[in-house]
């Protein structure tokens, strides 16, 4: 390569020198020019070969060429060497160098010609001074001299699999080598062979391929699954150069199994049995061996017939799971024509047969072979045969409509095996329930009229009765027949409206069609004949038919007519004349652009500024008036508010435990009423008198008892302290529904005590007080009196009904009275927090009253 770029150096220098030769030939040159020439011919770069080869191991810094130029004299030293291009200022860096002065090139590493083949290098002579050029640029490549320092390499080489059955020649394996190293020589020259195989049978080679350089294993033989399933063959690749390089690559080949083996019954003959004429049934089950892998085309079997199947009594299928033959029969055998039969059955795999003979595979098998049969042995065992009716299928016509009792049909029936007279008949199928069978001759009759018109006739007209015969053997056999009864028709259906009500378009329309239906058949049916009923004028001078006869009729209105509801009356006969009348509902409306009535526009209004402003103002008048009435009621109401000097509990609730039904037999009492007049008032309800209190010792004690008896008796004498508390003395009976009476009184231990039982619904009888003032009973006087009395009233126990634990720690206010308490009376002020919450309430009444008078 050196060589080359010093010649077209030289070549260059000469072309240059013959041409200034011809430019002299054409003019006179003086001396200085000629000497000019002659020196600008010497200004040529001089180097010597540069060599580089491929990893070099140096040592480095190495020399590689030395540059020169004439112009270094002409400069007087004064210059520069300049190296540029790849492996100086372009990658790969570092690996060139010059010395400006001797122009020296150094290298200053190994170079990988496999990563770059050659270097474009240019070196410059430069003015030291002005670091110009001083000559032209000179260019030229380096070549790197290749070494074998790559050794062969395959391509991924991906597992392939094979069948048993693939014929000797290719496998499907391809190779591919390369080398690295410099292309047409000796280092990439590559050379591939097979370096061993495992198994050795059948034998693999590497072919060429004819017409190319592509090398590709082949074989010659047969692979046999049952042997071997995998192989392993490893592959040798070598190059030519000094020294020779090679790598090996490993090629895995899988066989599959394919059909090599014939399936073969388990036993030479097989027998069985078959119920005569049975059908449907699994007479038995046959199985085969096979050799190759289960649950694969070449392993599954498939049965045939090969003879004694002509008529198709039997089929045979396999058992995908364990590939055994089922024979069934699907026609049944008749005993009396044949006791035994023979079937021959055939069985090969799915997957055709494959055979390699004598080393070299042939594909299929070159010899036919008849594939392996087994013959089967039924024996047919008699049954009771049914009955057989001569014909299956028997056809009779009936017009609708008729009298029942007509015979329909007799059935012909044949029994081989039980006597025909003994055969009973049945119906099997008759939905209707219009015939009837005699069950000893089987005759069908009709029991009831048959319409043609009935859901139960199909649209042929015909109705189906199934008619069963069974015999008398063991067990019994049956037959069956089916009759068709072809219904003819009567008229016996007048024709009608089949809508009751139509819309009439009164914006777009002025006639409608009238569709009619009549379930009868031709010529009992249509076209049909349409008229107006009845002679009413104006339903002449409103509607007229257009068409009037027809499979559907034509409503015309003579007139615009308003939008409402019609009524048309329509006489509609069939071709015979027979008809009726119906009458026709007409709605007539607006449809806008379709073929309906349109709804009703939605009714909205919308109040105006006025209608808002007087609602507002009604509302506002009638709250005005609510509020007038509100404060009018307010003023003749006196609002009572609880005291607000109430301790502890506010709201108390007065509970009725129980009641101790019976009272006593007296009656009410007069109630002595003692005011500061000094009299006592009584009163028995009807008679009121004052007696003086000074009086009250002549009262008679007959007058006491008498007034004691004839009432109950509530007396009390109070009078008011000086310091405004209440000094009471108190006696009472008090009429108590179903409770008893306690009457205590007395100063210090002068007291007697009564109980008695009051009768209910006896008289209540109050007391009031003068707030000016009463003056008290004498307690002596009320005592004498008492004892005068006596014990002539009974005496009443209290009796308890239920006990409701222990009552409350306060004192009963029926305990309360003058006469064991004395005139100290401050007691009453500290009663407990109900009771001065009754006594607020009681004296926010009593104060009320007096606000009142």
């Amino acid at each position: 390569m050196e060589k080359k770029t010093v010649s077209v150096v030289l070549l260059t220098v000469a072309i240059a020198v013959g041409l200034s030769l011809a430019q002299a030939g054409t003019h006179t040159v003086n001396k200085h020019e000629k000497r000019d020439l002659l020196v600008r011919s010497k200004r040529r770069w001089v180097l010597s070969t540069i060599e580089l080869v491929e990893e070099d191991p140096g040592p480095f810094p190495k020399l590689a060429t030395k540059m020169f130029n004439d112009r270094i004299e002409e400069l007087n030293d004064n210059h520069v060497f300049r190296i540029t291009g790849t492996g100086v200022t372009e990658k790969p860096l570092g690996v060139f160098s010059i010395d400006g002065t001797t122009g020296e090139v150094m290298v200053h590493k190994a170079i990988n010609r496999e990563e770059i083949a050659f270097f474009h290098i240019k070196f410059d002579i430069l003015d030291k001074q002005t670091l110009k050029p001083v000559d032209r640029t000179l260019a030229f490549d380096v070549a790197i001299k290749d070494i074998n320092d790559n050794a062969p390499s395959f391509d991924p080489i991906e597992k392939a699999t094979v069948k048993e059955n693939l014929p000797q020649g290719y496998l499907p394996v391809p190779l591919k080598a390369r080398d690295a190293d410099e292309e047409n020589t000796d280092n990439s020259d590559i050379t591939l062979r097979v370096v061993s195989q495992e198994p050795a049978e059948p034998k693999i080679i590497l072919t060429t391929v004819e017409g190319t350089k592509l090398t590709q294993l082949t074989f010659t033989g047969c692979f046999n699954y049952d042997k071997a399933k995998k192989y392993k063959v490893i592959v040798e690749a070598k190059d030519k150069g000094t020294p020779a390089l090679s790598s090996s690559a490993t090629v895995f080949i899988d066989v599959t199994d394919y059909n090599t083996h014939r399936p073969v019954f388990k036993e030479n003959a097989y027998r069985g049995e078959i119920m005569e004429m049975e059908t449907n049934k699994v007479i038995l089950r046959i199985g085969v061996t096979d050799a190759d892998t289960p649950n694969t085309p070449g392993w599954r079997a498939k049965y045939f017939f090969l003879k004694g199947n002509e008529e198709g009594n039997y089929a045979i299928e396999t058992d995908p799971k364990t590939n055994e033959g089922i024979l069934t029969v699907i026609k049944g055998k008749d005993y009396e024509r044949t006791t035994i039969a023979g079937v021959e059955i055939g069985v090969e795999n799915e997957e055709p047969l494959f055979e390699c003979e004598a080393g070299a595979p042939g594909g299929l098998s070159a010899k036919v072979t008849p594939p392996n049969s087994v013959n089967i042995t039924l024996k047919v065992i008699d049954v009771n045969d049914p009955p057989v009716f001569d014909k299956v299928v028997t056809k009779v016509y009936e017009r609708e409509e008729e009298e029942p009792g007509k015979e329909l049909y007799t059935p012909k029936i044949t029994d081989e095996d039980s006597d025909v007279n003994k055969i009973r008949y049945e119906i099997v199928q008759d939905p209707a329930g219009w015939v009837s069978i005699d069950k000893k001759t089987g005759m069908v009759k009709t029991v009831k009229k048959m319409d043609r018109e009935s859901p139960y006739v199909d649209k042929s007209s015909t109705y189906t009765v199934l008619v069963c015969a069974i015999d008398d053997g063991e067990p019994p056999a049956t037959a069956t027949s089916t009759l068709l009864i072809q219904l003819g028709d009567q008229n016996d259906n007048l024709p009608h409206l089949l809508n009751k009500s139509l819309v009439l378009c009164g914006n777009k329309a002025s006639s409608i069609n009238v569709p009619v239906q009549d379930a009868d058949k031709e010529p009992y049916s249509g076209p049909f004949t349409f008229s107006l009923g009845g002679n009413d004028k104006t339903l002449k001078d409103t509607w007229k038919l257009d068409p009037s006869i027809g499979m559907t009729g034509g409503l015309v209105s003579l007139k615009s007519l308003a939008y409402g509801n019609y009524t048309v009356p329509l006489v509609i006969m069939d071709q015979q004349g027979t008809g009726g009348s119906e009458t026709l509902e007409v709605v007539v409306c607006d449809c806008r652009s379709g073929d309906t009535c349109r709804g009703r526009l939605p009714s909205s209004s919308r109040l105006g500024p006025a209608a808002i402003g007087l609602l507002v103002a009604g509302l506002l008048l009638l709250l005005l008036l609510l509020c007038f009435c509100f404060l009018c009621e307010c003023e003749k109401q006196s609002f009572k508010l609880i005291p607000t000097n109430l301790q502890d509990e506010g709201n108390q609730t007065l509970i009725k435990y129980n009641e101790e039904g019976g009272g006593s037999p007296c009656q009410a009492e007069p109630t002595l009423m003692l005011s500061q007049r000094n009299s006592v008032a009584v009163t028995d309800g009807h008679k009121q008198a004052a007696i003086p209190l000074t009086q009250m010792s002549q009262v008679s004690i007959q007058e006491m008892h008498e007034m004691n008896r004839s009432s109950g008796r509530h007396m009390m004498a109070t009078q008011i302290s000086s310091s405004g508390g209440f000094q009471s003395g108190t006696f009472e009976r008090t009429a108590v529904a179903t409770g008893t009476m306690r009457s205590q009184w007395g100063h210090g231990t002068n007291s007697s005590r009564m109980y008695s039982s009051i009768k209910s619904n006896s008289a209540r009888y109050s007391h009031s007080l003068n707030r000016r003032g009463v003056q008290m009973v004498s307690a002596e006087n009320i005592d004498k009196r008492l004892h005068m009395i006596g014990d002539d009233y009974p005496a009443y126990l209290p009796r308890q009904y239920i006990y409701e634990g222990q009552g409350s720690m306060c004192t009963s206010l029926d305990e309360l009275s003058l006469s064991n308490l004395g005139d100290d009376l401050e007691f009453v002020g500290n009663l407990g927090p109900k009771f001065n919450t009754l006594g607020g309430i009681c004296q926010q009444g009593m104060q009320g009253t007096e606000s009142n008078l």
